[in-house]
């Protein structure tokens, strides 16, 4: 909590008036690019990785970056906080962009791997179920990625399939309106990966890669 309030303070001295007229204007209202699905640990820091501003994201983070499938159920007891989010991002904001992005040593999927969960966790197992698929599938091989790491890549692309059983996700994607992207951190390299379709592989967002994407959507 000490570097919370330390970086409160050190916030008002040194960049406040830097963002003065930024949160004036955004204090009218949000445009953000994209909605961001990512994990909640305390490495994987969306904001500084992806260089963005204020305004730019809707963030929802959560344990393992999971989605849970459309049901159409409205106000279940286990709460409906990324359902809403999705929701609202589409109907309200209208982003163009949804990312769901991974990270290398997640402790969900590790969970998911190793079939144990810490004792005293019960909410945290029953969160799982999001990922309950990948129970029992392969994890295969890459180069380089251990089993857990590559399983957690695998896990981006099941909750990219999540999000397309939300019709409004489904409907903006199918008209063009909507992409969908899965992307997962390296915590060691400190790389950004996305999952590209024509090769089946998670490549490195490098300066030609990030360039070549900019090129193609125009």
């Amino acid at each position: 909590m000490k570097k919370l309030l330390q970086g409160i303070a050190e916030f008002r001295k040194t960049r406040r008036a830097e963002y003065a007229s930024t949160f004036a204007r955004l204090a009218l209202g949000q445009t953000p690019d994209a909605l961001l699905v990512a994990c909640s640990d305390s490495r994987v820091v969306p904001n500084l990785f992806a260089s963005v501003e204020p305004g730019d994201l809707v963030v929802v983070r959560n344990i393992g970056n999971l989605v849970p499938p459309f049901t159409g159920e409205v106000g279940s007891p286990g709460g409906n906080s990324v359902q809403a989010a999705i929701e609202f991002a589409m109907e309200v904001l209208h982003v163009r962009d949804v990312v769901v992005c991974g990270h290398s040593e997640c402790a969900a999927i590790r969970a998911i791997h190793t079939g144990a969960t810490p004792a005293g966790t019960p909410h945290f197992r029953a969160w799982l179920r999001h990922a309950a698929a990948l129970s029992g599938v392969e994890s295969g091989s890459t180069p380089g990625l251990s089993p857990m790491n590559h399983l957690s890549q695998k896990s981006v692309l099941l909750q990219l399939e999540h999000l397309r059983s939300y019709p409004s996700v489904r409907r903006a994607e199918q008209d063009g309106r909507l992409i969908l992207h899965g992307w997962w951190f390296d915590i060691a390299n400190a790389e950004v990966l996305e999952y590209d379709a024509k090769t089946g592989q998670f490549e490195i967002l490098d300066e030609a890669r990030v360039a070549r994407l900019i090129a193609e959507r125009g």
